[in-house]
C-alpha cells in the first residue's frame, strides 16, 4: 500500500534540498532559476478495494482497476485480496477503524452498521442509471430501509445436466416446467450404479441459503416474514418436505452423496461423467465447457400446483463508513458496475438489462434459465430478517445434514427449532 509520506520524511527532505543548494554556489543563479522538482507519488490518492477472488477472476479486476486508473489520473486503486479470510480481515479492519474504502459485500445484516448508507448517492446521482440494474437486486442490500450496497453481480440456481448421459440413456432433455416428479423419475433411469453412475449429486455440506429456493417453492420457510418465529415455519410440513427429497433419493439408490470431507465434489463427479444432474449457480459453467461436458441449463423443478422460487446469490459494493475518500470511492463503485467492467467480469451474470439485452444473455439456452428464475427471486432470505440468524442457522444447518445421513426432516427440524428458540426471546 502506497502511504502519504509523513511530516518529518517531508521536513527532511526539504532540509537536504536548501543544504544542497547552499553548499554549492557554483552556477547558483542558474539553478535557482529551475523550478524544485516534487515527488509525484505524493499527490496520488490511494483507494483500497477489497475482494474475495482469487485467480482469473482477481486478474480481472486487477485490470477493472487499471483501467479506472487510467480515467482518474492521480489515483491508485490497492485490491486487496482477502481471498478465505476475507470476514475475518474486514472485521479487523473496521474493528481498528482501517477498514478498505471499497469492498465486496454480501453479509449486510453483519456490516452494515460499519459501512456508508448509498442510498442518496444512488438515487441522486443520474451516471448510475438506477433502473437499468434488475430492480430486486437492490432488496439483498438493504437493512431498516436503508441501502448500503450497489449490485455488482448475482447467480440464481439451475439445473444442469449432462445431454451425452441423456443421450446414452435415451432419455429427453428436461424443461422448463417439469416437476419434483418429473426429476426424481428421470434420476432413477439414469442410475446404474454398477458403472458407479447417478442421476443426481446431493451436497454432503450443504448450504441452508441455497437451499431456500426449494423450500419457498414448496410453500415452506425457515422463518415468518416479520422475521419473530421460526416454529411453524422451519419445522413446516412444507419446508420438511421439501429437504426430504435429497434424503429419499440418497435412501433409494437415485442420487450419490457428493462432497464433504477428503470426497470429490460434485463439480469434478459432474464433469467426470458420473452424475447426469448438478444444481448450482453460475461458478462451475465456465469449466464444465473446459471440461468438454456437452452442458445443458434448465430452470428448478417445481411442486404440484405450486409456482417455482429461486434464490440470488449477490455480490455488491460498499464504502466503509470510515473511509476518507467516499466520493472518489463512489466513482469507482460507478465505473464497476458500469457497462465496460461488466463486460470484463465474464464470471458474474450481468446486474443490467441494458448488457444483458445487448450481449443477449436472455435469449442464450444456457443463459436463459438463470434469468428466468431471476424473475421467480422475490422471497426475502431468512438472514435479511433476523439479525440472530446466524445462530439459529448453526441447528438448521446440523438438522440438514442430520437429512442427508438418513435422518427424518421432519424429526431434525423440530429439534432444530428446540434448540433455536431461546435465539429468539
Amino acid at each position: 500500500m502506497k502511504k502519504k509520506l509523513s511530516l518529518i520524511v517531508l521536513t527532511s527532505a526539504i532540509t537536504i534540498t536548501t543544504l544542497t543548494a547552499c553548499g554549492n554556489n557554483e552556477g547558483t543563479k542558474d539553478k535557482a532559476a529551475k523550478p524544485a522538482e516534487t515527488n509525484p507519488s505524493a499527490n496520488v490518492k490511494t483507494l483500497r478495494f477489497a475482494t474475495w477472488d482469487t485467480g482469473d477472476a482477481l486478474k480481472i479486476e486487477q485490470d477493472i482497476a487499471k483501467k479506472f486508473e487510467a480515467n482518474h489520473p492521480g489515483t491508485a486503486v490497492q485490491v486487496e485480496a482477502y481471498a478465505d479470510g476475507f470476514d475475518q480481515k474486514l472485521a479487523a479492519g473496521f474493528g481498528a477503524t482501517n477498514p478498505p474504502d471499497v469492498m465486496y459485500m454480501w453479509d449486510f445484516p453483519t456490516y452494515h452498521q460499519s459501512l456508508e448508507p448509498l442510498g442518496s448517492y444512488a438515487d441522486g446521482d443520474k451516471d448510475l442509471k438506477k433502473d437499468d440494474f434488475y430492480k430486486g437486486l437492490f432488496n439483498y442490500a438493504t437493512i431498516d430501509n436503508k441501502l448500503y450496497g450497489i449490485p455488482a453481480g448475482f447467480t440464481t440456481r439451475v439445473m444442469y445436466y449432462n445431454k451425452k448421459m441423456f443421450d446414452n440413456a435415451k432419455v429427453p432433455y428436461p424443461k422448463d416446467g417439469w416437476t419434483w416428479d418429473d426429476f426424481q423419475g428421470i434420476s432413477k433411469k439414469l442410475t446404474d450404479k454398477a458403472n458407479k453412475q447417478y442421476g443426481f449429486g446431493v451436497r454432503a455440506e450443504n448450504d441452508t441459503y441455497d437451499l431456500q429456493g426449494f423450500v419457498w417453492s414448496n410453500g415452506g420457510s425457515y422463518i415468518s416474514d416479520d422475521g419473530k418465529t421460526i416454529n411453524g415455519f422451519m419445522n413446516s410440513k412444507a419446508t420438511a418436505g421439501a429437504i426430504q427429497i435429497f434424503g429419499d433419493m440418497l435412501k433409494n439408490g437415485s442420487a450419490v452423496l457428493a462432497g464433504g470431507k477428503g470426497q470429490q465434489s460434485g463439480e469434478d463427479i459432474f464433469k467426470a461423467g458420473k452424475i447426469a444432474m448438478w444444481e448450482s449457480g453460475i461458478w462451475p459453467l465456465e469449466s464444465f465447457k473446459q471440461a468438454g461436458i456437452d452442458v445443458g441449463t434448465v430452470e428448478m423443478p417445481a411442486f404440484p400446483g405450486k409456482p417455482v422460487k429461486g434464490v440470488i446469490a449477490e455480490s455488491a459494493l460498499s464504502i466503509a463508513k470510515d473511509s476518507k475518500q467516499k466520493d472518489l470511492a463512489w466513482e469507482f463503485i460507478k465505473y464497476y458496475v458500469g457497462s465496460e467492467a461488466i463486460k470484463m467480469r465474464v464470471t458474474d451474470l450481468p446486474v443490467r438489462g441494458s448488457v444483458v439485452n445487448e450481449l443477449k444473455k436472455d435469449q442464450d439456452p444456457l443463459y436463459k434459465p438463470f434469468y428466468t428464475m431471476l424473475q421467480r427471486s422475490d422471497n426475502s432470505p431468512a438472514f435479511l430478517l433476523n439479525a440472530k440468524w446466524n445462530e439459529i442457522n448453526r441447528q438448521l444447518s446440523a438438522a440438514v445434514e442430520a437429512v442427508v445421513q438418513g435422518s427424518s426432516a421432519q424429526d431434525a427440524l423440530d429439534q432444530a427449532v428446540k434448540d433455536s428458540e431461546r435465539y429468539l426471546k
